[in-house]
């Protein structure tokens, strides 16, 4: 009994040991989750029940007295139409794209041309941003291009034209990502295997039936992954949106992201600032797990 209760004591022992350095090797992680994502999310539900300038020690508790003034703001129902309609042409154009190109780099004599797809995600935003803003420019690099070849009923002010230029940020971030969305359809295409395309040959079954009925359903996961990524990226972009245009002109291409940045910093109303970040919050995530929920149903088991 006495040897026993020794093994006992010792596998107690080292069970314990094993757990201590487990909590060890993930304490680093969890500390900088807790400083870097945890805290200031769970300020920032407090901060949008605050009136506060940013600058001044004291918070003023109001309730959802910001959450009210949302309500009646015709500039943030402008600015989420704005987001809405961008996460909408981006991630269908975006994701479209991304396919015909997956499809097309699986032949062998596109495969070189691969990583020049992985160049743009690469390049930082201030760069791309101010690159894009030349081009788009009345006479920049596309007018000129137009003017070259006698098209100058082409020539826009894309930036500077209310009704096309949420278009032309549009067409930055589809350039921009669609490269990205083109690998992960990639891996999906080059997960399956080929007897069952060979197959479908045999059978008879045309291009478009083999890909509607075998290939789609088979990358199921990747275009879940994709339609998510996209979405989210489009409804939180910011970067582009702020160096090309600042949101003009005449809010024209005003997004949720620099409205925020505009409460925030520009009239020092961190409060109702933070509201709005709040709310886009959880807008994206009540998207994300709808998206979640019906696209993860459609994806075939292999």
């Amino acid at each position: 009994m006495t040897v026993n209760a020794s093994q006992g004591n010792f596998t107690q022992k080292i069970r314990w040991r094993r757990i201590l350095v487990d909590i060890l090797f993930v304490l680093p992680a969890l500390i900088i989750f807790a400083l870097f994502f945890a805290y200031p999310v769970i300020s920032s539900f407090y901060i949008s029940l605050t009136k506060w300038n940013g600058l001044s020690p004291e918070l003023k508790f109001i309730g959802v007295d910001n959450f009210t003034k949302i309500w009646g703001d015709k500039y943030f129902w402008q600015a989420l139409r704005n987001t809405f309609k961008y996460a909408f042409f981006a991630t269908t154009i975006q994701n479209i794209l991304a396919m015909l190109l997956a499809l097309a780099v699986t032949k062998p004599i596109y495969r070189p041309f691969r990583v020049l797809f992985l160049i743009p995600p690469l390049l930082s935003s201030i760069a791309l941003g101010s690159i894009w803003k030349y081009m788009y420019a009345p006479n920049g690099v596309i007018n000129t291009i137009f003017t070259m070849f006698g098209l100058e009923a082409f020539t826009q002010s894309w930036l500077g034209n209310p009704d096309i230029a949420l278009y032309s940020l549009i067409a930055v971030t589809i350039w921009r990502w669609t490269g990205l969305s083109m690998i992960i359809y990639l891996a999906g295409l080059q997960s399956i295997p080929d007897v069952i395309q060979e197959a479908a040959s045999i059978d008879g079954v045309n291009a478009w039936q083999r890909f509607w009925n075998i290939t789609f359903p088979l990358i199921a996961p990747a275009f879940t992954i994709n339609i998510i990524l996209s979405m989210i990226g489009s409804l939180k972009e910011f970067d582009l949106i702020y160096i090309m245009t600042q949101g003009g002109p005449g809010k024209a291409t005003e997004s949720i992201t620099t409205f925020i940045f505009g409460q925030a910093f520009d009239t020092n109303r961190f409060g109702y600032g933070t509201a709005i970040a709040v709310v886009m919050f959880a807008i994206i995530l009540i998207l994300s797990l709808i998206q979640m929920h019906y696209l993860t149903r459609r994806e075939v088991q292999r």
